[in-house]
């Protein structure tokens, strides 16, 4: 599954370097809870199998700078492949993730097997003077795009390589970064032909609430999506 990340790519196909000295990480405070919602799953859905040896890392901004090379590359692979098929500058990926990484508030979550990346998540407060809500492609309430602090949380990337996909690691993801968030809600943008990552963000309780489209020439439509927080989980990977 892949989500969009307004100004930008779309949230990633859960379808979201090897630095010398890596930053140091510490464990994810959801991790062991998000585990065991795979597990419930498993047991629901047969069609989705949970990885073994997954570890997960809860980053903040100066943690996940360290990765910029690696979350890169795993970025320029999902996106190159249907429905994207999109090549990016690496410069505009790492101008963008220098930017977002020192907001306050970043977080990232990666997924790991033994040491190779297989799909990361990241989000961050909107402020009161977000571009977030800007280009809409169609007039909306007032209300849903007045922002306060502490009022909204954007999912900027979730991505999953292809390979690692139908296992939980999507879902632990979003999870792990939604997690005891203090925010009333979180939003998201999802391209409307990335199928799977539709149906996964309806059954975690997502809904549509307008569309946007890209100042720059040539940009697709997207969706833009939010959910009610604290979170309470959803049904899928």
């Amino acid at each position: 599954m892949n989500i969009t990340h307004r100004n930008g790519p779309q949230l990633g196909a859960l379808a979201m370097r090897s630095a010398a000295d890596p930053a140091p990480t510490r464990r994810a405070p959801g991790r062991t809870r998000a585990l065991r919602r795979i597990l419930r799953v498993s047991s629901r859905e047969r069609e989705v199998v949970p990885a073994p040896d997954i570890t997960y890392e809860l980053l903040d901004g100066r943690q996940a700078a360290g990765h910029g090379t690696e979350l890169q590359a795993l970025h320029a692979e999902v996106y190159a492949a249907p429905p994207y098929r999109r090549e990016e500058d690496p410069g505009c990926f790492a101008d963008r993730f220098r930017v977002q990484s020192r907001q306050p508030g970043f977080v990232l979550a990666e997924a790991r097997h033994g040491g190779y990346l297989v799909g990361y998540a990241a989000g961050m407060p909107l402020r009161p003077s977000t571009s977030w809500w800007r280009d809409l492609t169609a007039p909306v309430p007032d209300e849903l795009t007045a922002e306060r602090p502490g009022r909204t949380f954007a999912v900027v990337e979730l991505l999953v390589r292809a390979a690692w996909r139908r296992q939980g690691i999507g879902r632990v993801l979003h999870d792990l970064i939604l997690s005891g968030r203090p925010e009333e809600r979180a939003t998201l943008v999802v391209a409307p032909a990335a199928a799977p990552a539709q149906n996964a963000l309806r059954n975690w309780g997502w809904h549509k609430v307008a569309r946007t489209r890209d100042e720059r020439p040539g940009s697709a439509v997207s969706d833009v999506l939010v959910t009610a927080l604290p979170y309470r989980g959803g049904e899928g990977e």
